[in-house]
């Protein structure tokens, strides 16, 4: 039997506990300071258990109550993270810290001789990612963006319906994450952590259209809001304009109290919505463009006859495609590749561009105008 390959987590807080859970069960399950016991595998038939393949070899943190979670838990412990270097049977560090510690500690595990899986952002700038990518081919490692949300059943039925143009071809997307609680009262409100929405929800939406749409945009306008706090963004608004005319509206809201679809889009023969994470919603083909006339509906204290709704006649409501996929795929593929069994799926070079764009965000928002993206 081929020797499992071990993982170390550092950092153990609400994305680090849910990774020992995933990893610990096999199950991938990231249950937020979950029970082991209690993971269960996803309801999937293509779903890869990685307890065949994977085995948590512990976790540091330096938070005592992390800890005490993770020897409940029936989790190794390391005393601190050069323990973690040093072991050499560790083969990968998964990198769960705060944002600002991404690239010193990365550094050091490829330094050490481990693969390394980091979480989003991998880097707080795209100079920071160019250094690490340098080390890790210096070292012959594997670094690893955990950019996971390439494989939320939302965003391949949005992908499926604007590649395969099941509405026509695409004119608009819209995406919107939208919550009520303000930032999280943690270190994601901190500047000097690398806190704000921008990084912590801005680069899954960015991340998943420029990979859907195959390109970067050719220009971004960004608004930052700092309603709950004064040093973090917590409402992020993009707009993104591609060469061949695609437009895309992406929004982070964290004090909107009444909820948007997930996703809209918008082509020449119909239009989809996704109301939420359960893909609750439809897609509306239209018929033929031919039937123009229609009776003029009263719109307020004037009569519209442009925008009175079409007749049912001339559109077909479908059910949105859906999906069973392997819902450890990403765990899979970074195991794989560091074995050298498989091509990375989410590349360095891609996660560079997305950090690009989202630093292109941050000069219109610091500008307030349209700024043109460079690669």
């Amino acid at each position: 039997m081929e020797k499992k390959f071990r993982i170390a987590i550092v950092g153990c807080g609400g994305m680090g506990s849910g990774h020992a859970v995933a990893l610990q069960s096999g199950t991938g399950e990231t249950v937020y300071k979950g029970d082991v016991a209690s993971a269960k595998m996803p309801d999937s038939a293509m779903t890869t258990y990685l307890g065949d393949m994977v085995e948590l070899a512990g976790i540091t943190d330096i938070d005592p109550a992390r800890v005490e979670w993770a020897v409940s838990q029936g989790i190794s412990v390391y005393g601190d993270y050069q323990e973690i270097l040093a072991d050499k049977t560790v083969d990968a560090v998964l990198i769960a810290t705060p944002n600002h510690l991404h690239k010193p500690m990365a550094i050091a595990a490829l330094r050490a001789g481990k693969h390394v899986l980091c979480e989003k952002p991998v880097m707080l700038s795209s100079a920071d990612l160019l250094d690490v990518m340098e080390e890790a081919h210096k070292a012959g490692k594997v670094f690893y963006p955990r950019q996971n949300r390439e494989w939320d059943e939302d965003f391949l039925i949005i992908r499926k319906i604007y590649e395969e143009e099941l509405l026509g071809k695409t004119f608009e997307i819209r995406c919107r994450i939208m919550g009520a609680r303000g930032i999280p009262g943690d270190w994601r409100g901190k500047k000097e952590f690398g806190g704000g929405m921008m990084y912590d929800w801005g680069v899954h939406i960015i991340d998943r259209i420029v990979k859907m749409v195959g390109k970067p945009p050719k220009s971004v306008f960004c608004d930052l809001k700092y309603i709950t706090n004064e040093e973090c963004d917590d409402n992020v608004f993009v707009h993104m304009t591609f060469e061949d005319g695609l437009t895309v509206r992406l929004e982070v809201d964290t004090c909107h109290f009444v909820s948007l679809p997930l996703w809209n889009l918008f082509a020449d023969h119909g239009s989809a919505e996704i109301q939420n994470w359960n893909c609750d919603g439809r897609m509306m083909r239209l018929s033929s463009w031919q039937d123009k006339d229609a009776l003029p509906i009263v719109a307020g204290s004037g009569l519209t006859k442009t925008m009175a709704p079409r007749t049912k006649d001339t559109l077909t409501e479908l059910p949105l495609p859906r999906f069973d996929f392997d819902r450890n795929a990403l765990y899979k593929n970074f195991v794989e590749t560091c074995q050298g069994k498989a091509e990375q799926i989410v590349t360095n070079e891609h996660a560079l561009r997305v950090l690009k764009v989202i630093e292109a965000c941050f000069e219109s928002a610091k500008r307030q105008e349209v700024v043109t993206y460079k690669e």
